[in-house]
């Protein structure tokens, strides 16, 4: 596993060995958010698109040159695939579009995408015969193999970084502000940008005014494997969490996490020791098994405090904790949903 596939509820142990200051609403204008806008209003979106050559520097410090924004994308990573449909750009191709239509639904997949085999390892085959003129993928060093992989074909690669436990949220931001540039849609990206830091300038002030039982939080996520539940805690460095702090909560997990993504590991007697902080977890059902459904059965989850008096709280099915600024503002209005 080269990243944090889904399953992602996989060990942490395999995923760190197989891949690896919060945006402010401050300078906005005073006043309501901006009306909300995803991939259903792509067909009336009036932004421009620019139509000169690009020379970028990717999150790498590769140089990318086009001779004019792409057009025929394909992406092989979630986040980046939801950010290119965010931007109202159709992909060529995509890796697992199945997987990506159950865990992520911040923007919907269009059915005409080529399926071109899993995220670590895609079929080039397949990729190539959809004629695309960029293939944007997530990487976590400049010799990372699917770079090299890629570029034998002789089609421009976007490499983009895979994470940054020093600022997840900015971390984010700058990747869809990258993925922008390559198709020329900075307009559109300006807009969903502002539209995000609007929505957590708004939740803020909501959580903060309303009578909230503890601001202590964890969220998490798990697996079963060998007929044993392992939980993954998101942590200081996860988007998630830093999400959570960015509301003016305080993020319980002060237990080990991996520098790049902010995760844990722990069981169940692990999280009993996290005190009176309310719990949120993954609502997506893994097809592997239902994680949440055996903790259920533990007397000793039984008892922990959030879970004894109603603090634990699954967040809606289909919410991509590793995505875009859409799946950001999923994630924003779960918490002031389940809190408020």
């Amino acid at each position: 596993m080269r990243r944090p596939i889904i399953t992602a509820l996989a060990p942490l142990a395999l995923l760190l060995a197989a891949c690896g200051g919060t945006t402010t609403a401050a300078d906005l204008a005073e006043g309501d958010a901006p009306e909300k806008v995803s991939s259903q209003d792509c067909a009336d979106d009036t932004t421009t698109t620019s139509t000169g050559p690009v020379s970028l520097t990717d999150g790498f410090g590769r140089k990318v040159e086009l001779d004019k924004p792409a057009e025929r994308v394909a992406v092989l990573e979630w986040q980046q695939l939801e950010d290119v449909l965010t931007l109202c750009v159709s992909p060529v191709a995509a890796a697992d579009t199945k997987g990506y239509s159950l865990w992520d639904t911040a923007e919907e997949l269009p059915a005409d995408v080529a399926d071109v085999g899993t995220r670590g390892e895609p079929n080039t085959e397949a990729l190539y015969a959809t004629n695309p003129d960029l293939v944007i993928v997530e990487a976590y060093t400049p010799d990372d193999d699917i770079i090299k992989q890629l570029e034998k074909f002789g089609v421009p690669v976007l490499a983009t970084k895979g994470a940054d436990g020093s600022d997840p949220v900015q971390q984010m931001l700058d990747t869809f502000s990258l993925i922008a540039e390559a198709t020329g849609r900075e307009e559109r990206a300006e807009i969903v940008t502002e539209q995000f830091q609007a929505t957590l300038a708004d939740a803020k002030e909501t959580i903060s005014a309303a009578d909230v039982t503890t601001d202590e939080f964890v969220y998490f996520d798990g697996w079963i494997q060998g007929g044993n539940v392992s939980i993954r805690p998101f942590g200081q460095g996860s988007l998630i969490g830093e999400l959570g702090e960015a509301l003016g909560l305080t993020n319980a997990w002060k237990g080990e996490v991996d520098p790049a993504y902010g995760l844990g590991q722990t069981d169940i007697e692990g999280m009993s020791e996290l005190g009176d902080a309310t719990f949120f977890y993954t609502g997506t059902v893994d097809p592997s098994g239902d994680v949440n459904a055996e903790l259920a059965k533990n007397p000793v989850w039984k008892q922990i405090p959030a879970v004894a008096e109603g603090r634990a709280h699954a967040f809606p099915a289909g919410i991509w904790t590793f995505g875009g600024p859409r799946s950001a503002e999923q994630i924003i209005d779960a918490y002031v949903d389940l809190l408020t």
